[in-house]
């Protein structure tokens, strides 16, 4: 096990040596994280400033069920699609980059835009399993949860390479899904060791935030809380960009290998050798 975090946080570093040839890739998490702030803040202010969220739960009425379902559909829908329209920006840039060329920010959206039908299909199958499985969890408070919750992590793994496979591959979504469930039959690896400890690595660097608010309490000034605490949020704000567009080159590596067997230009073929086990 603790090779496994080894050898994940070696594929962190080969990320991060690709992401500094490319800084530029950071712009796409950014902005699409303005893009799902502002989308939630469209939904959710409508919804509160009208009283509308007091009518919504599992005690209400069906239509107004059905209501709540639709629009939650809706959001999960856009909030997709904003999402996988900017990773594979990200996976298209990190392509061009480990086959040995020198991507743009144009290139990027280039590949997402010619994308657009593929994408919007692949949001509307992510909203529905989304949706599906929030219904799942809202009818049982421990049961509904617990089977929610592994069937989104099934989901999940089965999903792995889609965005790699749709964006490199130009192909339909459900026949990404099928190629990239096929792939994670055959091969498994740091897709699941890799999130996790990116978040574990991610989560420590994230102490400094900490330890910047606890300074702003401990200085006793309001003035100096109010700097510190601004501080860390942007310090978070850059560690979540680094960390989303880490973890999508890193995607967009393990797909590259898996497909051809080869290793991208900026990893080592015994890193990504360790890192798929062959069944």
């Amino acid at each position: 096990m603790m090779q496994k975090f080894s050898n994940t946080w070696s594929l962190m570093s080969a990320s991060w040596e690709v992401l500094k040839k490319d800084r530029e890739m950071l712009i796409f998490p950014l902005i699409s994280g303005i893009c799902s702030l502002l989308l939630l803040v469209s939904f959710a202010l409508p919804v509160f400033l009208s009283g509308s969220w007091q009518t919504f739960g599992r005690e209400t009425s069906r239509d107004t069920q059905v209501i709540y379902y639709l629009l939650l559909f809706a959001f999960y829908f856009c909030n997709y699609f904003i999402i996988v329209f900017f990773n594979s920006a990200v996976v298209s840039c990190a392509t061009i980059r480990m086959r040995g060329g020198d991507p743009t920010v144009s290139d990027g959206l280039r590949a997402s835009t010619a994308r657009l039908p593929l994408i919007a299909g692949w949001a509307l199958v992510a909203a529905t399993v989304g949706i599906v499985l929030r219904i799942i969890e809202d009818r049982s408070k421990t049961i509904g949860k617990i089977v929610a919750a592994l069937l989104g992590t099934a989901w999940t793994l089965a999903s792995f390479f889609v965005v790699p496979i749709m964006v490199v591959e130009n192909i339909n979504p459900l026949d990404a899904l099928k190629k990239s469930a096929s792939m994670f039959k055959r091969t498994w690896g740091e897709q699941i060791i890799g999130n996790f400890s990116f978040g574990l690595v991610f989560f420590v660097l994230g102490i400094p935030a900490f330890l910047l608010f606890l300074l702003g309490i401990v200085s006793g000034s309001i003035a100096m809380l109010v700097v510190f605490i601004i501080l860390a949020a942007i310090y978070l704000i850059v560690l979540a960009l680094v960390q989303s567009t880490l973890q999508t080159i890193f995607q967009a590596a393990l797909y590259f290998y898996s497909q051809n067997g080869k290793a991208p230009q900026g990893f080592s073929e015994d890193l990504l050798n360790n890192s798929i086990a062959h069944k």
